[in-house]
């Protein structure tokens, strides 16, 4: 139990040591749905590693970050701001834009013709289709 609870604490504070350079990086903004003037959350894109690692870190809102944890519970109307998060300059927001984009094909008219409109690098696309939302 101690050495889990270790671990858990070892990874937290390597998370939060990335906090000040997350922040300057999305402007203090959720970097999925761009709200601003909210507590944002470190969340890691997976898969997750066994050391964090900022590359695969972004800044979102509570909002999303309960979405992404609770599928049942995801508003599409809310997703509609991936249309601006699939092109974000930091692949791990766009590719956690893209998978989410991903899941509401075929269930959202929006999607698919958003979806159409992208190119991704063969190693993004590569982990989109590692993460499973």
């Amino acid at each position: 139990m101690a050495r889990g609870s270790e671990r858990h604490y070892e990874r937290h504070h390597g998370l939060s040591m990335f906090g000040k350079d997350l922040v300057r990086r999305c402007g203090a903004h959720c970097e999925l749905c761009d709200t601003q003037g909210v507590s944002l959350k470190i969340f890691e894109v997976p898969p997750v590693s066994s050391e964090a690692d900022f590359d695969h870190c972004v800044m979102l809102c509570e909002s999303c970050v309960k979405q992404l944890r609770k599928p049942a519970r995801r508003d599409p109307n809310h997703w509609r701001c991936l249309n601006k998060a699939v092109w974000s300059q930091v692949p791990a927001a766009r590719v956690l834009a893209v998978a989410l984009l991903e899941s509401f094909i075929g269930r959202e008219d929006w999607a698919l013709p958003l979806r159409e409109q992208l190119y991704l690098m063969p190693d993004e696309q590569a982990w989109v289709d590692s993460i499973e939302l």
